[in-house]
């Protein structure tokens, strides 16, 4: 089979076509203050930052109105489209919350072991923990769980949220986001109307932060509308994880790298597993891999199945039941595929709808909680001045750079690109520039799209799934 380049057969839509002016007027609109599209991480955050600023300061609650704070899920409830089982830095989560401690909030307890090891595909070696994967103090929690705790929190504080509600269009007006036009309820497949049908409406606000989370549709067509595309193309990996009762604790936090990818520069796969324990008798087990790869027969949910048939992975989960599956991407560009600018007249980009990942360390949610945090401080600090156009783009743009956000990300702005060589050339070069801070190898080392990497069939084959231990693509949906 001869290769193909994915970016030779784009989908039939653009992000233009999310891109509308308002239309609506009078009753026909949703009037709210601060409108915060996705129930994540970020927009909690800032739902409850904002929250707490806004008692502290009733004359800018009077100026939003009779509902302050609204957020738009697309989950029957909060939590439902987080994926369970995250080691998590709580620096963020404490300063939010400096009322309740980590186990209030879910977790299953602080990080005390952690091992790494490089695989083959029947052995294993374990190999000093690499800085990156240093967790000792984080936290494990369910994030589900606690994505629950914190829009509790939020709605306490008087946030209201509206479920099972999908934000379809940004609306923009004379160049200012003005809100969202929500998606229509009660279509059949076809499209056509059912008996409980419910059209979609307007909701208008004096500022929209956009925490959709990971290739968020209305995040990305800002991105454009705006110009706001990096010179480094955004690039993405796929993470498949499961959540597992387990038959004996798992006492420690397990990173893997290696089999069952393929460690050749020729091949371009880079990732690796994870597994953190939940409890006394629980677990999670995941895997991610970045989509820049080389074979198009490579399935990250069936390299994950194979996994789990290694010894070292079987002694842990052997004896034990499936209880959860689920599949997210995750950006990877880092540093230099940060948006050019992180708000714009009327809306804020926060969390991984702006790419705020740490690839090396993989954590996010640290991240999403501190730019929600900082969105609302922006935005309070805008209400107060009565500078709707111009302080939120100065502001928080030049705060995340100063924030653990962009100084993290800036110390690994390299490193993901690396991998490009292969494995051990990768692992060299990234561990250079963790030992310099990034500034060896230094430069700008940009990413490319995803979608111009040509691809071809690597002729992967996949072990028989049993049913019960290994899992075929259906089963695990049904069990998303």
């Amino acid at each position: 089979m001869s290769a193909a380049t994915p970016s030779e057969f784009p989908p039939p839509v653009t992000s233009g076509e999310f891109i509308d002016e308002p239309r609506a007027s009078g009753d026909d609109v949703i009037e709210v203050g601060i409108l915060i599209i996705g129930g994540g991480a970020a927009g909690l955050g800032c739902a409850i930052r904002l929250g707490r600023q806004l008692a502290e300061q009733p004359e800018l609650m009077d100026q939003l109105g009779e509902v302050p704070i609204a957020i738009v899920d697309k989950g029957r409830s909060l939590g439902m489209h987080q994926l369970s089982g995250a080691v998590v830095d709580t620096t963020a989560l404490q300063e939010l919350l400096p009322d309740r401690t980590p186990e209030e909030l879910g977790s299953f307890g602080p990080v005390r072991k952690e091992a790494v090891y490089v695989m083959g595909r029947r052995r294993s070696m374990r190999i000093p923990t690499p800085p990156p994967f240093h967790n000792k103090g984080n936290h494990v929690f369910s994030l589900s769980q606690l994505v629950r705790q914190l829009g509790d929190v939020a709605e306490e504080l008087g946030a209201f949220l509206l479920p099972e509600t999908t934000a379809d269009m940004l609306l923009v007006r004379d160049g200012r986001v003005v809100g969202v036009r929500t998606g229509d309820k009660g279509r059949d497949r076809d499209g056509s109307e059912l008996g409980n049908f419910e059209p979609g409406a307007e909701i208008h606000a004096k500022y929209t932060v956009l925490a959709e989370g990971t290739q968020g549709h209305l995040s990305m067509a800002a991105i454009d509308h705006f110009e706001l595309a990096p010179e480094s193309a955004q690039v993405w990996a796929l993470g498949v994880k499961e959540t597992w009762k387990v038959a004996r604790p798992l006492d420690r936090v397990i990173h893997t790298m290696g089999w069952p990818l393929r460690t050749g520069a020729r091949h371009r796969e880079f990732g690796g597993s994870f597994i953190y324990p939940m409890g006394e008798d629980k677990a999670c087990i995941g895997l991610v891999v970045g989509l820049d790869h080389r074979d198009a027969s490579l399935s990250v949910h069936d390299l994950l199945q194979d996994l789990k048939l290694h010894p070292r992975i079987r002694s842990i989960l052997e004896g034990g039941e499936r209880v959860g599956w689920g599949a997210k991407t995750i950006p990877e560009g880092g540093y230099w595929s940060l948006p050019r600018r992180l708000a714009v007249p009327g809306a804020l980009l926060a969390g991984d709808a702006a790419g705020m990942v740490n690839v090396p360390r993989l954590k996010g949610v640290q991240y999403a909680l501190r730019a929600g945090m900082l969105a609302a401080d922006s935005i309070t600090a805008s209400l107060a001045a009565g500078e709707l156009e111009t302080a939120c783009l100065d502001s928080y743009h030049d705060a995340i750079h100063a924030s653990e956000v962009g100084r993290d990300l800036y110390r690994v702005r390299n490193m993901r690109q690396t991998f490009h060589r292969g494995f051990f050339m990768g692992g060299a070069l990234s561990s250079m520039m963790d030992i310099t801070g990034g500034r060896f190898p230094g430069g700008k080392w940009l990413n490319r799209p995803d979608a111009e990497q040509p691809v071809e069939d690597g002729g992967r084959s996949y072990a028989e799934r049993d049913g019960s231990y290994t899992f075929d693509k259906l089963s695990s949906v049904f069990a998303s």
